[in-house]
């Protein structure tokens, strides 16, 4: 009874024996990857297609590329898996890869001179970037501002797509996938300074495009 009350009285401990058990877990599940367990591939194609995808959707703005990006992350991570350290989130790793054969593509398409409108997911299947915390957007859930606010995200896409890919990249994990700082520098390899001083100036050109696009401030 005693440990009982003594766990009620400090949560923090209950906490912390939520988190082992949470890295443990994931610690089995990475050893099953490594073993080429195709169960365990399955399982985490289901975890993290979704948001692996809506990435790289964001990073190149065409679904197409998109589409074949997303099929070649996986196929990567199960080949590299084994050589994955576990000194970070399997989550992180994950978006440590995606980001990195992204910004490859990008490159290549750059090179190629590329250019296509960019695509967006339908409003009822994607994440609102109005929930970004970099810049303020309205509130499209009334259905008499549903298409002004379809038009708002199309703009703020197109913005986004004309930003650096370096400041694309930190924008686009913090203020969509709404990513830890700590996650950003072992993403991107950059000092928690570097990460910050870069993602205050990729919110200020993407305010200001936005601005210029819509012609007229926003909050």
């Amino acid at each position: 009874m005693a440990d009982r009350r003594d766990d009620a009285a400090h949560p923090v401990y209950l906490q912390s024996g939520v988190t082992d058990a949470a890295d443990q877990a994931e610690r089995k599940f990475i050893e099953r990857l490594a073993q080429r367990d195709e169960r365990a591939f399955n399982e985490l194609v289901e975890l993290y297609e979704a948001r692996v995808f809506r990435l790289l959707l964001r990073m190149l703005g065409r679904r197409d590329e998109a589409e074949d990006m997303a099929q070649e992350v996986f196929v990567q991570i199960f080949k590299a898996v084994g050589t994955f350290r576990g000194d970070s989130k399997l989550s992180t790793w994950i978006y440590r890869v995606s980001v990195n054969l992204c910004k490859n593509r990008m490159k290549y398409l750059s090179r190629r001179h590329t250019a296509g409108e960019d695509e967006l997911e339908p409003v009822a299947e994607r994440a609102p970037l109005d929930e970004a915390k970099g810049v303020t957007f309205g509130d499209v859930a009334q259905p008499d501002r549903l298409v002004e606010g379809y038009q708002m995200e199309r703009v703020l896409q197109t913005c986004i797509s004309e930003l650096e890919p370096d400041f694309r990249e930190v924008l686009i994990l913090r203020d969509v996938e709404d990513l830890s700082y700590e996650e950003l520098s072992e993403i991107t390899g950059l000092p928690d300074g570097t990460v910050k001083s870069r993602l205050h100036r990729a919110r200020a050109m993407l305010k200001a495009s936005v601005e210029r696009k819509m012609g007229e401030k926003i909050r």
